[in-house]
């Protein structure tokens, strides 16, 4: 009697709510590279779809380095990076996954 009891008890709890939580932002990185190095730590103007940011470039061997990444929306967005002059280096509809690092290469 103590065992159907017990296994009737445990039954139960198969159908309580359970909170459930993901430790992950639903965010994408951008990384700008300098693929000459001419745009290392020189400010990038940076647009995706209507919201403008600046950016710093990066050498191609710092690309592992902390702090050289910038956060954006995930799904798909118009990306937009002009140097200081205001010239146009790279222009791209992309598609951003969620905790995905989008290396953005420059010229």
């Amino acid at each position: 009697m103590a065992c159907v009891a017990a296994m009737l008890l445990s039954a139960c709890r198969a159908h309580m709510p359970v909170a459930q939580q993901s430790g992950k932002e639903d965010v994408a990185y951008l990384l700008f590279v300098s693929q000459n190095g001419d745009y290392h730590k020189k400010e990038l103007s940076v647009t995706v779809d209507d919201q403008l940011f600046t950016a710093l470039g990066i050498r191609a061997k710092d690309a592992n380095r902390r702090g050289s990444q910038y956060t954006a929306p995930t799904g798909t967005h118009m990306l937009i990076v002009k140097n200081a002059e205001g010239r146009t280096l790279y222009s791209k509809k992309v598609f951003l996954s969620s905790q995905e690092v989008k290396t953005i290469t420059l010229p």
